[in-house]
């Protein structure tokens, strides 16, 4: 006999369907490694709760077909906040990873601004506010920012004084708040929503202002000992003389962001190379826009655009030789900002790989372009409060609650 008392535990199962969408029983059974029996019973709690619906039965080539369960769109919600390192982009999902209010982009610069987390807080305070769902509602804010990130302990090493920025955000909007690298957080929205999920091992690469790395070993986000894993950027691979962020020269960052595409595109012109670009094109202080200008232009075919691109790429996959060397992963997704630029990406890169990678380790290496793109930030974001949600603290949010959350 099951006992009446609900898991003291989470089960998984909440997560599970917010990660796949749909699922059956047994299904679920399977995920979560618990009999059906069980399974059915915290199932059946959560549907008491509001939390989870049945939503018909799926096709059947034979036999009985199964009850499908999901979760209630309007539960609660997630605020997903992805910060790079000029622009802040918010969103709030729902339990169905739908957008329930507009994209919030606010310009913050996070190396020159001393005042960071503050105008970060009133922003993220701001745009609750205005959303029109309740503080109660929102499940959890996720954070998905650059830096050296202690996500357990909410802090970002890589801002001066080490800032306590989860708890810092928490207490000033009084939300559960969730923390960790951006380039972990894209490698994780990859694997829970994109390609890297159907391998055991992949490379996500996060082509942006830097060059971040989430990496997919034996089917888990690996993070190294102190969660810092993933330092694509700062791999020195020349003797350039050029100061990378970090501090170090000759990094990967420095001649293959999109900063160092933005920064070699004026360089050119003014030296008077033909193309489409004007030097007032991209001169503005509008970085996000000074890239576009330029992707759009390479994907209309200006030749000095492409160039720019393809001398980018071929630096990553010289990168990209290097970690197929050392993990000999079976997939390499290029995400992120820069993966707008689409397909340009792909034959330099795998011309490098071609070049300097031994064959047999990278034979079998596929080099594709993430159909997730920029959202996947936000998606991992959102992703970041799931994972750190408990299940279990559900009684507060009433049937009334849940049908005034959107006003």
């Amino acid at each position: 006999m099951i006992a009446t008392r609900f898991c003291d535990k989470p089960t998984g199962i909440f997560e599970e369907l917010y990660y796949n969408g749909s699922m059956s029983c047994l299904d679920l059974s399977r995920k979560i490694k618990k009999s059906i029996p069980h399974t059915s019973h915290w199932l059946n709690g959560l549907i008491a709760k509001g939390a989870v619906m049945e939503n018909g039965y799926a096709d059947s080539s034979g036999g009985r077909k199964p009850l499908m369960y999901s979760l209630v769109g309007d539960f609660l919600f997630t605020l997903a906040v992805a910060v790079d390192q000029f622009v802040v982009r918010m969103v709030l999902m729902d339990m169905q990873r739908k957008i329930v209010s507009e994209i919030h982009e606010a310009v913050i610069n996070f190396y020159e601004n001393a005042r960071y987390v503050e105008l970060l807080a009133d922003e993220i305070e701001k745009y609750v506010l205005a959303s029109g769902v309740g503080k109660n509602r929102i499940a959890g804010i996720g954070i998905a920012m650059p830096g050296f990130v202690d996500r357990e302990k909410g802090i970002n090493h890589s801002i001066a004084g080490s800032v306590a920025v989860a708890p810092i955000i928490a207490l000033k909007v009084g939300i559960n708040v969730y923390i960790d690298n951006d380039s972990s957080v894209i490698g994780l929205a990859e694997q829970k929503f994109g390609a890297a999920g159907k391998v055991n091992n992949a490379m996500v690469i996060n082509i942006g202002w830097g060059v971040g790395l989430g990496m997919i070993l034996d089917g888990q986000l690996f993070r190294g000992a102190n969660g810092f894993a993933g330092e694509f950027s700062h791999i020195p691979m020349f003797s350039n003389n050029k100061l990378c962020s970090c501090g170090k020269h000759g990094c990967l960052e420095t001649e293959s962001s999109l900063t160092a595409i933005i920064e070699k595109a004026k360089i050119r012109l003014q030296n008077g190379e033909l193309s489409t670009l004007t030097i007032k094109d991209i001169g503005n202080k509008n970085i996000e826009r000074s890239y576009r200008v330029i992707r759009d232009a390479a994907l209309k075919g200006d030749k000095l655009a492409i160039g720019l691109f393809s001398e980018a790429g071929y630096n990553i996959g010289r990168g990209v030789a290097i970690l197929c060397h050392l993990l000999n992963p079976e997939l390499i997704v290029l995400s992120g900002r820069g993966a707008s630029a689409g397909k340009i990406w792909v034959a330099p890169i795998q011309q490098a790989v071609n070049e300097h990678c031994i064959p047999r380790l990278s034979d079998n290496t596929r080099i594709i372009v993430s159909e997730l793109g920029q959202q996947a930030e936000l998606l991992g974001a959102a992703a970041l409060v799931i994972e750190g949600f408990n299940e279990n603290n559900m009684d507060g949010y009433s049937e009334s609650q849940r049908r005034k959350s959107i006003v």
